[in-house]
C-alpha cells in the first residue's frame, strides 16, 4: 500500500522528541515535509532523519495532493489557524495539547471539522497509554464500583518552563499550569469516566511565584534559560472543583510553590475500591475483603504512548475510525479549562444549563 505523506509543522522539542521518531517508525508513513518559522530548523531535520524537504510558510504546501496528513506542534496560539487552514486544504490533523488557548478557538476547529469531515485529533497522548486504559476498563467494569469522586495533584516545587518565554506569557500559551499541566490530568480523568459533561465548575488561578522573575529560584528549567525581558502572566498555581455528570473532581496544580515536594498523581474514589495513579508510571489498587485491607500493585507490558497515538492516528486516516482523541471528545477538557479560567476572572462559578 501507498504510504501516507505527513507534513511536520513545527520542528521543536515535541517533534523530535516524539511525533518524527513514532513517524519514522511506522512503516505505513513518510515524512513529506518538515516545516518550521525557523527554516533551520526544519533543514537540521531533513539532515538529522534523512527524508523530507524544509519549509518555511506552511501555507506553501497547503495544497499539495499528495499530502495527507499533519502533526502540529507549534506553540499554542497559532494551533487554531494552522489546524482550520489544513482541514480546509482537505488533509488530516493531529494537533498538539492543548487544542487552542480558548474554548472558543477549539469550537472553531471543532466547527471546521465537522464541515470537512476530515481528521482532528488532539495530542491527548495519554488516552494511548496502557495503564490508563486498564484503569478506565476496571472502571467500566465495576471494579471500583460507584465512582464518586476523583482527586487531581500537578504540584511541583520550581518547575516554571522558559521563563520569560512563550510558555509564561498568555497571549501565545493561553495559560500556565493549568492549560500545560492540567489539560494531561483532567483529560484522563475525562476519559476514565466515561467523558462526563460538566455542570458547574469553581476555580481559582494565581500568578505569583514567577512574576518577579530577576528573584525566582530554581534548581532547573525545562524550555529554558530564562528570558528576564520577556513576559510572566499566567497561573503558577490553580485549584478548582468540578461537579460533572459523573464523578466530582477536585485539583491542585503547580509550576511553583512553596512547598519542596512534588506530587504527580490522580485518586480514582469508588465505593468498592479506589485507584492511585502516578502521572506517567503505574497504579496501586485499595479495597477491603473479609475483614482485611488490601493494596496491590498491577503489572503490565507498557506500550510507548506517542507511538501508539500516531501509529492509531495513521490507522484511522485508513478505517475512518473515530478515536478517543477525537476533538468532539478532547473539546470537553477545553470547556472545562475555560470555565476555571472564567470562575477565577469573574469570582464566581460558573454552571452549564
Amino acid at each position: 500500500m501507498e504510504k501516507v505523506k505527513v507534513a511536520v509543522i513545527g520542528c521543536g522539542t515535541i517533534a523530535n522528541n516524539e511525533h518524527i521518531p513514532a513517524y519514522m517508525a511506522n512503516q505505513d508513513a513518510e515524512i513529506k515535509y518538515f516545516c518550521d518559522i525557523l527554516k533551520e530548523r526544519a533543514e537540521t531535520a531533513v539532515k538529522k532523519y534523512g527524508c523530507g524537504k524544509a519549509v518555511k510558510d506552511y501555507h506553501n504546501i497547503l495544497n499539495d495532493p499528495e499530502l495527507e496528513a499533519v502533526s502540529i506542534c507549534t506553540p499554542n496560539h497559532i494551533h487554531a489557524s494552522i489546524a482550520i487552514d489544513f482541514l480546509r486544504a482537505g488533509k488530516n490533523v493531529l494537533c498538539e495539547k492543548p487544542a487552542a488557548r480558548t474554548y472558543s478557538e477549539v469550537l472553531e476547529m471543532q466547527n471546521a471539522q465537522h464541515q470537512t469531515g476530515k481528521i482532528l485529533n488532539i495530542g491527548v497522548v495519554n488516552r494511548f497509554n496502557t495503564g490508563v486504559n486498564i484503569i478506565k476498563k476496571m472502571i467500566e467494569n465495576g471494579d471500583l464500583g460507584e465512582l464518586y469522586h476523583v482527586c487531581i495533584s500537578f504540584r511541583a516545587h520550581r518547575s516554571i518552563p522558559g521563563l520569560g518565554g512563550a510558555f509564561t506569557t498568555k497571549s501565545i500559551a493561553g495559560g500556565g499550569a493549568l492549560i500545560d499541566w492540567g489539560v494531561h490530568f483532567l483529560d484522563i480523568v475525562m476519559y476514565c469516566s466515561g467523558d462526563p459533561q460538566p455542570k458547574t465548575v469553581s476555580g481559582q488561578t494565581y500568578c505569583k511565584l514567577g512574576r518577579d522573575m530577576k528573584n525566582y529560584s530554581y534548581l532547573n528549567m525545562w524550555a529554558g534559560p530564562p528570558t528576564y525581558s520577556g513576559t510572566y502572566d499566567v497561573d503558577d498555581f490553580v485549584t478548582a472543583m468540578i461537579r460533572t455528570e459523573g464523578p466530582s473532581i477536585t485539583l491542585n496544580g503547580a509550576w511553583a510553590q512553596n512547598i519542596g515536594v512534588d506530587e504527580m498523581y490522580i485518586d480514582f474514589l469508588g465505593d468498592k475500591a479506589g485507584i492511585r495513579l502516578q502521572y506517567g508510571d503505574g497504579f496501586k489498587i485499595y479495597s477491603a475483603q473479609n475483614g482485611a485491607l488490601i493494596e496491590s500493585t498491577p503489572k503490565f507490558n507498557v506500550v510507548n504512548q506517542f507511538q501508539n497515538e500516531i501509529d492509531s492516528f495513521l490507522a484511522c486516516i485508513k478505517t475512518g475510525e473515530k478515536l478517543p482523541s477525537h476533538i468532539d471528545t478532547a473539546i470537553i477538557t477545553a470547556k472545562i479549562i475555560q470555565a476555571i479560567y472564567d470562575s477565577s476572572d469573574n469570582g464566581e462559578e460558573i454552571s452549564f444549563k
